[in-house]
């Protein structure tokens, strides 16, 4: 019932009893708020862009992405989304989770056929766009670096989410404070 868990970590719960323990940062924390507030801009200020909740997928491969993007007329079963409602997934890069949000969670958004998967690496200073989904992952990924423009992805109800890779925020370079 009590735990204590390390600071500057976010703690998910499994409905299998698995818990995650996933560091956040400054970067991971700015960039998931300047893609809320691209999305408010391009969307609307109530489009459904959950960020840190639990998605529903097949097989108990459930996900709490960084931002997503649902279907308007998503509904919520219990508590949560399925991945049949998601237009898009992003997925900020920790510097813990490089392997799983480039490979492993490209293979697994990409299985379920989420149209649009972005993999926003601060460190690396860039975005990684995949579309075309397929049983292994995806067909297309198209590299764009940040302060390069405006990145306008058409997702498939219709609507243009614009993603400004200007106002991007890159890690601050560490100082030696003791």
């Amino acid at each position: 019932m009590r735990a204590e868990f390390p600071e500057g970590h976010a703690v998910l719960f499994g409905i299998d009893g698995k818990i995650i323990l996933t560091p956040r940062s400054y970067e991971h924390s700015s960039t998931i708020k300047s893609m809320q507030w691209d999305t408010a801009v391009s969307l609307g200020r109530h489009a459904k862009t959950p960020s840190d909740v639990y998605i529903d997928f097949p097989a108990d491969e459930n996900s709490a992405p960084d931002p997503a993007i649902l279907r308007d007329d998503a509904r919520r079963e219990g508590t949560r989304y399925s991945f049949e409602d998601v237009l898009l997934i992003s997925e900020v890069v920790s510097t813990s989770s490089v392997r799983e949000d480039y490979d492993d969670c490209t293979a697994k958004y990409g299985r379920y056929g989420i149209p649009i998967h972005l993999v926003v690496d601060p460190y690396a200073r860039e975005v990684v766009l995949h579309t075309q989904p397929t049983a292994t992952g995806y067909i297309a990924a198209h590299t764009h670096k940040y302060g390069t423009g405006k990145l306008l992805i058409p997702l498939a109800d219709g609507r243009t989410f614009t993603l400004d890779l200007d106002e991007l925020p890159v890690p601050e370079p560490e100082t030696d404070v003791r």
